[in-house]
């Protein structure tokens, strides 16, 4: 059963609400494109592995999509785990096209594509500390010695995956997203015994999802991006003109001429992800260009926004997922 599901991942969304207020010549806009389009090929690379996951029993795993669990000190992401009565698999997922060839002297991948080569992260690395990882968290909460098994997942299926001869435990981690299955039944047919119960990992899994807390990157500090430097204002739904203007209870588009009642939530959203997580009425009006205290103070109201305070003290938090 899907016990987490899969979302579009926090930095991917914070990137593409960087883009959509900065100027187009922004000198950092070329880059941060790029970074977007890496991350969101990562995402539908793990994307693609849920058509194969699919096929597993329902009552046999516990899956769990974007997991980012922390060992005290910084956190662990594992793209997607499966979580079993005799083992646990967590599975590192690469969305990388054109030729690769996995360097065990020096514990790198290169990549040749277009007669070019460029050096990545040795995703076997990244997934045997993801492992190391996992069991430690599991020990350090008294939980089952559960095995942990790891595996890389390249998720496009023209790739080549090359490794030097006599490299035969690297083969075995390591494989197309259609030989997933596959994989998986050998890990069965290696775990026999039951290590938690049934109930036990029913447990966990809600212990999981308690302690899950992905990283929640400050993207203007990443990019080394001042706050001045932000477009305001409420874009149009329609022709995405900025900024349109607020009328009695609408928003109004001089470049279209279209209407719309609810444009401020987005706007709302990337002040979220780019400025803070709170808002005050104040902040509100600076951000959405509304010159009325009390025509915020009805929109704000009107979102049923979690906040604290009295009067002009409120602050409005994001609504929970």
């Amino acid at each position: 059963m899907i016990a987490k599901n899969r979302e579009i991942p926090l930095t991917v969304q914070k990137l593409e609400a960087l883009l959509r207020r900065l100027p187009p010549n922004h000198p950092r806009q070329q880059q941060i494109y790029r970074d977007l389009t890496k991350r969101k090929a990562g995402y539908h690379g793990e994307e693609s592995l849920d058509i194969h996951l699919d096929e597993l029993s329902e009552n046999k795993y516990f899956i769990f999509h974007d997991l980012a669990l922390s060992n005290g000190k910084y956190n662990f992401q594992i793209d997607t785990l499966l979580l079993s009565t005799s083992f646990a698999l967590l599975i590192e997922v690469k969305n990388i096209s054109g030729t690769l060839h996995f360097d065990r002297t020096f514990n790198q991948l290169v990549r040749t594509f277009n007669d070019k080569e460029q050096g990545f992260r040795d995703p076997i690395s990244q997934a045997r500390r993801q492992q190391r990882e996992f069991q430690s968290w599991m020990e350090n909460r008294n939980l089952p010695p559960i095995p942990a098994e790891y595996l890389v997942v390249i998720s496009n299926p023209s790739t080549v995956i090359k490794l030097k001869s006599g490299y035969v435990r690297e083969y075995e981690k390591i494989c197309h997203s259609e030989h997933l299955l596959d994989k998986i039944k050998e890990f069965e047919q290696k775990h026999h015994k039951e290590f938690i119960s049934p109930k036990e990992i029913k447990k966990l899994s809600r212990l999981l999802l308690k302690e899950h807390s992905p990283h929640n990157t400050n993207i203007l500090k990443t990019y080394t991006i001042p706050k001045q430097d932000l477009l305001t204002g409420v874009h149009c739904p329609e022709c995405f003109f900025l900024p349109i203007s607020r009328k009695k209870g609408y928003w109004f588009c001089p470049s279209c001429r279209s209407q719309s009642k609810d444009a401020h939530i987005d706007a709302l959203l990337d002040y979220f992800l780019l400025i803070k997580s709170s808002i005050t009425n104040t902040e509100f009006r600076d951000f959405l260009h509304v010159p009325s205290r009390h025509t915020a103070k009805r929109i704000l109201h009107s979102l049923d926004l979690p906040s604290e305070g009295e009067k002009k003290a409120r602050i409005y938090y994001p609504m929970k997922s």
